[in-house]
Parts: C-alpha cells; sequence; structure tokens
C-alpha cells in the first residue's frame, strides 16, 4: 500500500512524513515522492524524526537521492543520520521502503531552497534554543503534526510549544506558505491560557520558567477598542429573532449585540440558512488582518447557539461583494469557528482584507445562528503628501486581499471649497489693480508731458519730478504692510484646509525717478 502520510509541499517549502506518523508505520508499504525548489536554487532537507525498525537497513529504510548523489540508506540507530543534508541541485526523490516490523514512527523531515539556510523542522521548540532573540524559517506544512503548544498571542506561548505551530497558531504564518518568524524569550508567567485559533487548539499550561512570543507588525489590535470606533461603525444583518420567553417578556437578538464588547445577547438570525449574513460598516477602508468569535454565550443558559463555519465576503465603497479565498486556491475559504457557545475562536486573514464593509456568512451552526465577533487590524497609514504630489505615480503592489482598479485609496490632494473661493478672488483682484496701475501711470506721464510742452522745462529736472500729480506723492514712498494669501496644507489628510490671511512686513521702497 501507499507507505506516504502527511505532505504539505509548496514552491519553497514542505513537510513530509510517512503513513500514520507518529504511530507505526504499515508493513511491505512503499512511498516515493519528488520534491523541488525553484530553479537556481539548491535544496535543503531536515530530518527531524527518524525511526525504522530494521537492522542493515536491508528491507525498511529512507533514501534521498539527487541527481548525482545517493544518500543513504538510513534505518534505525544502526547508520549515523545527518540531520541537514545540502543537496547539489533542486529537486530530489524522497524514497521510503519497509519489510515486516513490530513498530517504529517512520520518518518526517522537512525541506526548503537555499535561500532559507536557517530552515527548522515541526519538532523544535522554543526550550532548544539559549538566545533571548532569534529568527528561524518555518517550512510549509507544520499545523497538522503531533504536538502541545500552550498559550496565545497576547500572553505568550510556554516555551515546551512547538515553535511553527505556535507560530501558525498566532497568525503569523500561513500553514500552506511556512515563512520568518521572529522569536523574544521572556521570564515565564504562572499560567497559560489555550484558546483555539486557525484551527490549532492550544492548551492550558502551568508555571514555566520561560515563554516566548512572536515579534509582529502590530496590526492585530482589536478594532471595536479604537476611540469612537463603535459610534462610528455600523452593523446589519440578512434578519435576527426576537424571543418571547415564558413571561412574555420580549428580547432582541438584533445585529448591534453582535460586538464582544457588548454584554448580554448576541445577535441571532431569525431564519436558519447558508444566505443568512451579518454586515460591518467599518466606517473608513482599515486592513483587516483576523477575527474573534463566539456564540450565544454563557449568559443564555437556556440556548446553545453558535456558528461552526463560515465565509467571509468584503467590498469598498461603489463596488461589488468579494468572496475571501484560500492563499493556493480559487475556491471560497471556509474558516472554522466555534464547538460550543461560550468559548472564543480566532481566525486570522494572510493576506490581510483591505476593505470597509465585511460580511460573515454562517455556513453550518448548531440550533441556531448565533455570533458576538471581534475584528482585528489596524488603519491604513497613508504617507505625507503635498500638493505637488504627482497624480499619475503608480500604486506599489501588494499581496493584501485589497479590492479593484474601482476601489484604490486616493491619494491626491482634493482642493476644499475654501481654497478654490481664494484661488477665483485673486484671479479677479490681480488684474484689476493690474490695469489701475498702468492707467495711473499713464494720466501721470501724459501730465508730466503737456507740462513740459506749456513751461519748457527740460524733463529730466527735479521741478518736473515735483509738478503735476506727482507732488501729491510725499518722496520717498513707503510701503508699511502688505497682505498676501497664503495656503496652508495638513499633510496627513494631504487635503489643503484653510486660507490664512497673514500680513508681512515688506522693505522701504523707493519710488524710481522717471
Amino acid at each position: 500500500g501507499d507507505g506516504c502520510g502527511h505532505m504539505v509541499m509548496y514552491q519553497d517549502s514542505g513537510t513530509l512524513a510517512s503513513k500514520n506518523y507518529p504511530g507505526t508505520y504499515p508493513n511491505y508499504t512503499l512511498c516515493e515522492k519528488k520534491i523541488q525548489v525553484p530553479p537556481g536554487k539548491r535544496l535543503i532537507l531536515k530530518i527531524g524524526d527518524l525511526d525504522i525498525e530494521s537492522q542493515k537497513c536491508e528491507s525498511s529504510y529512507l533514501t534521498i537521492q539527487s541527481s548525482s548523489t545517493l544518500h543513504g540508506p538510513y534505518c534505525g540507530n544502526v547508520m549515523p543520520v545527518p540531520r541537514e543534508i545540502i543537496l547539489d541541485s533542486n529537486e530530489a526523490t524522497i524514497h521510503f521502503e519497509s519489510g515486516s516490523h513490530v513498530s517504529g514512527r517512520g520518518f518526517l523531515l522537512s525541506y526548503a531552497s537555499s535561500d532559507h539556510p536557517d530552515l527548522i523542522t515541526c519538532l523544535e521548540r522554543a526550550n532548544h534554543y539559549t538566545k533571548a532573540e532569534y529568527s528561524r524559517y518555518c517550512p510549509a506544512g507544520c499545523r497538522d503534526i503531533a504536538g502541545d503548544i500552550s498559550g496565545n498571542i497576547g500572553e505568550g506561548y510556554r516555551d515546551t510549544s512547538l515553535l511553527c505551530k505556535s507560530a501558525i497558531h498566532a497568525g503569523v504564518i500561513a500553514d500552506e506558505l511556512g515563512g520568518q518568524i521572529s522569536v523574544t524569550q521572556q521570564k515565564g508567567i504562572s499560567r497559560y491560557e489555550g484558546i483555539v485559533a486557525n484551527g490549532i487548539p492550544s492548551h492550558d499550561g502551568s508555571l514555566s520558567d520561560k515563554r516566548f512570543i512572536f515579534t509582529s507588525n502590530g496590526c492585530n489590535k482589536s478594532l471595536s477598542l479604537e476611540e469612537g470606533f463603535l459610534s462610528k461603525s455600523q452593523v446589519t444583518a440578512s434578519s435576527y429573532w426576537e424571543e418571547t420567553n415564558e413571561f412574555g417578556q420580549l428580547f432582541q437578538w438584533s445585529p448591534d449585540k453582535a460586538w464582544l464588547q457588548v454584554p448580554g445577547l448576541a445577535w441571532a438570525s431569525n431564519h436558519s440558512s447558508n444566505r443568512e449574513w451579518l454586515e460591518i460598516d467599518l466606517g473608513e477602508k482599515k486592513r483587516i488582518t483576523g477575527i474573534k468569535t463566539t456564540g450565544s454565550g454563557s449568559t443564555t443558559l437556556n440556548f446553545n447557539f453558535y456558528v461552526k463555519t463560515f465565509t467571509m465576503n468584503y467590498k469598498n465603497n461603489n463596488s461589488k461583494w468579494r468572496t475571501y479565498k484560500g492563499i493556493l486556491s480559487n475556491e471560497e475559504k471556509v474558516f472554522q469557528g466555534n464547538s460550543n457557545s461560550g468559548d472564543i475562536v480566532r481566525n486570522n486573514f494572510i493576506p490581510p482584507i483591505v476593505a470597509r464593509y465585511v460580511r460573515i456568512i454562517p455556513q453550518t451552526w448548531n440550533q441556531r445562528i448565533a455570533l458576538k465577533l471581534e475584528l482585528m487590524g489596524c488603519r491604513i497609514m497613508q504617507a505625507n503628501s503635498s500638493f505637488t504630489h504627482s497624480m499619475w505615480q503608480k500604486p506599489s503592489q501588494s499581496t493584501e486581499t485589497s479590492l479593484g482598479k474601482e476601489d484604490r485609496t486616493v491619494t491626491e490632494p482634493i482642493p476644499s471649497e475654501e481654497t478654490n473661493l481664494g484661488l477665483k478672488l485673486t484671479a479677479i483682484i490681480v488684474p484689476v489693480l493690474v490695469l489701475f496701475l498702468f492707467l495711473f501711470s499713464g494720466i501721470c506721464i501724459y501730465a508730466a508731458l503737456r507740462k513740459r510742452e506749456a513751461k519748457g522745462l527740460s524733463y529730466g529736472l527735479s521741478s518736473a519730478q515735483k509738478s503735476g500729480c506727482w507732488k501729491q506723492i510725499k518722496q520717498p514712498f513707503t510701503r508699511h504692510q502688505s497682505t498676501e494669501f497664503t495656503i496652508s496644507y495638513n499633510n496627513e489628510k494631504e487635503t489643503p484646509q484653510k486660507l490664512d490671511l497673514v500680513t508681512s512686513d515688506m522693505a522701504d521702497y523707493q519710488q524710481p525717478l522717471m
């Protein structure tokens, strides 16, 4: 039969194990698998565990065949097994074969390209390391490997926890892709609280000497804890349930009760179908990195309502609803929800959702659709820009699940109404002043010429300068103040905010001789 077990292979890394691992592999079985990384890169393999019952590696063994070299055979503890194998090519064939045996776990190995020399296997734990800070590369496929973890992303994880499995639980990496993790070790705490996150259960843990936390970009805080968020956001639903108890009291399981921070009842739909939805308007486009959900809660002892699985839709202004899809497939992603009505379950979005509107669409549920939730993420930080920002600048590419062309964030500043008014007034006043100066100068010149003709005086004499209309102007002519318009900008909003009328002292100005 097929001796291959757990296998997750991505273009840059992967994990392979024998059938039933860490249980006993079958008798007389064969597993052969070809693995590869992108051309031009070398293949790195790390054997996390090897337990093959054989004395001389004759009937049960593991070999690794590259283009020019055969590594192995490896079995039991007879032959020394290297923990790391660096091949001279980008591909290899893994061959596992078994005969008759009584026990043996088989094998588990991880691989990655030469871009990741700090590769670790899914079985490494934080207490294997002594450094206070370190970074390692986790391969794809560590989520379903046997091994416990204790703790959560908020308080940290017990140092006996599996590193890569904890990183998937924390939402730092995706199981389908693997990725780089940055770890900081800290002093342990007396108790570790376990929750279910990203399909992985974390168990409660007791006192430990050390714990570890993951370094993240900080975009995983509760959006509903932002100042004024609950008042700015709006929650609507396809329907909601109105319950009348045995005493004739009416209880509304309305959508405004869906927030985790709001005590009491949850939102519950009036109908039970996968056409029901709960919609949240965030008030503005935001980066959403995760969601926490729970059911009807422990306060409603008579009910055991919760959503088992759900999908996510999202959109922005003037766009169509889009379905959140899996990383490596074009199919909608079904998230694992709750298994009871009281516990909180977290799911992360990798890549994150960038949108203003989101919809949670229940797919399966217990008794009745009921939901309380909390969204995690952060505000979108726009780069500072001046009024001369080029509107033709090409937007940078991102791996985030954002929206289409019509939903791109507009970074060009939009002039306010006050700015438009100021520009119009300036366009009118300036030409009028210029015309007035030309007319005034022409009249003075004409008057001076007439006076010259009448008295026969030289044009350049000082008496001519002081005659006519020039007599009315005291020499030297001094302008003490001038008014000018200046436009002030708010760089954070990228939009001109107001027109300030300011005054500035000007240097004394001597009227030139004519």
